[in-house]
């Protein structure tokens, strides 16, 4: 971002008094609540650094790192002593003030967007760093930021900034939050719809290339068939013959070819049965693989068209939340898994990944259906019988999206898993619910 940008903005910075919240909404954007219309983006993204005026409707991950405690420690409900332009660079510093029951600190949060050096740290009023976006060795740079060690200042610029004026800097910053986003969505969009539609191909090959149910339950009768007419002629059949004339039971003349390997009349018969079980089993398996193949389609599908609709990249970035390879827990491939404002969001991909949300979820959980009419499961895993409004409606959007495709405004019934009674399957009966209204595209 250009230095006559940041010393612009600073200035017009130095008009709020208060902050009211403090968090980290993405790997690298900081963002500051100054009042209800003032929410403020700092992108501290290396080589891509900016500020801009706008809020998400939904934060999916809540950062826990010590960078994150503390500065919603020390900046959230805290009094706006400064906002300067430091050591004339492309660095903001904002000093804060918070009182609590026993004493008062004071904070300084210094903003540097200056290219690879890019970087958010909190420091004491003796400028002794606290903690830190990133954190930079010595054998990393000539210059380290390090807990417990005085910052040092980074060389200024070698050259002088030109100035470029900005008419309305509130305007400017609001344009680059709807001009980020925008470039964000679209990329965001044509990279999991590639992924998506990739996943739909393998899945759709599967499907097409699995056996025919019908043939195989052909196959069960006739081998069930031929079982039969040999328990009704094992007196003219000769034991170790490979093949025996007889007449069907309607008196048609039959060949029959014996299974190999049988020696006796009635081990034949048996080498039927067990062939007809077989491939009834068989035929029985398929069916279920086609039925969870076609229901991971559609649930693909509605992906897809979900992902086309999504109108923030927070949007997106909420149906991808990024895995943590610290749970050992394994992940049923027919739930589906979201977090919205750092509650975890279960939907049934299928009904058989609905019957495992019921059974698993607990009293307490939050369940969701479509009012009078078939739809995914979803439950919010939570203790907690207020949940922000927020929140509700994110994982009721959930529902609608992975459950119909046609636009509209549809409702949905929410109540605790207690109230939710299992007939058969996933067929339910439901208690005290309440009801929240949903426009899809």
């Amino acid at each position: 971002m250009r230095f006559s940008y940041l010393e612009q903005i600073s200035a017009y910075m130095s008009r709020f008094t208060h902050i009211v919240a403090a968090y980290r909404y993405d790997d690298t954007g900081i963002r500051l609540i100054f009042d209800r219309e003032n929410s403020w983006n700092f992108e501290m993204q290396r080589g891509n650094s900016t500020i801009s005026i706008g809020e998400a409707a939904n934060r999916g991950k809540v950062y826990q790192a010590p960078f994150d405690i503390l500065l919603t420690k020390r900046l959230n409900r805290s009094t706006i002593q400064s906002v300067e332009l430091h050591n004339h660079d492309k660095i903001i510093r904002i000093t804060v003030n918070t009182s609590g029951s026993y004493k008062s600190e004071t904070t300084i949060l210094q903003l540097e967007f200056t290219g690879k050096h890019t970087n958010a740290i909190l420091l004491d009023q003796e400028e002794v760093v606290l903690e830190a976006l990133r954190h930079i060795d010595e054998e990393i740079s000539t210059r380290s930021v390090r807990v417990g060690q005085k910052l040092s200042e980074l060389p200024k610029p070698p050259y002088e900034p030109q100035h470029y004026p900005l008419n309305d800097v509130r305007e400017f910053l609001l344009e680059e939050f709807r001009r980020r986003s925008s470039d964000r969505l679209e990329r965001l969009k044509s990279e999991k719809k590639a992924l998506l539609h990739k996943r739909l191909a393998q899945l759709q090959k599967h499907l097409n290339g699995l056996e025919d149910e019908s043939a195989l339950l052909e196959e069960s009768q006739k081998s069930q068939h031929a079982g039969h007419l040999i328990l009704a002629n094992l007196d003219v059949i000769k034991p170790y013959e490979k093949a025996v004339a007889l007449n069907d039971f309607d008196g048609t003349p039959i060949r029959l070819e014996l299974p190999s390997g049988c020696t006796t009349p009635a081990g034949c018969a048996e080498s039927f049965f067990k062939r007809s079980k077989k491939a009834k089993q068989k035929a029985t398996g398929l069916h279920q693989e086609r039925t969870n193949l076609e229901a991971k389609i559609r649930h693909n599908e509605l992906f897809i068209q979900t992902v086309e609709e999504a109108s923030t990249p927070e949007e997106i970035a909420l149906l991808f939340p990024t895995k943590t390879g610290g749970s050992k827990l394994k992940t049923s491939d027919s739930i589906a898994e979201f977090w919205i404002e750092g509650v975890k969001v279960s939907l049934g991909k299928s009904e058989k990944g609905n019957i495992e949300l019921l059974r698993n979820a607990k009293a307490r959980d939050i369940w969701m259906h479509l009012k009078d009419r078939p739809s995914a499961h979803v439950v919010i895993s939570t203790d907690k019988q207020q949940l922000p409004e927020r929140l509700l409606e994110g994982a009721a959007k959930l529902c609608v999206d992975f459950s119909v495709f046609e636009k509209g405004r549809y409702l949905v019934d929410y109540t605790p898993r207690r109230e939710v009674k299992v007939q058969e399957g996933a067929n339910v009966l439901y208690t005290n619910f309440k009801t929240i209204n949903i426009q899809k595209g």
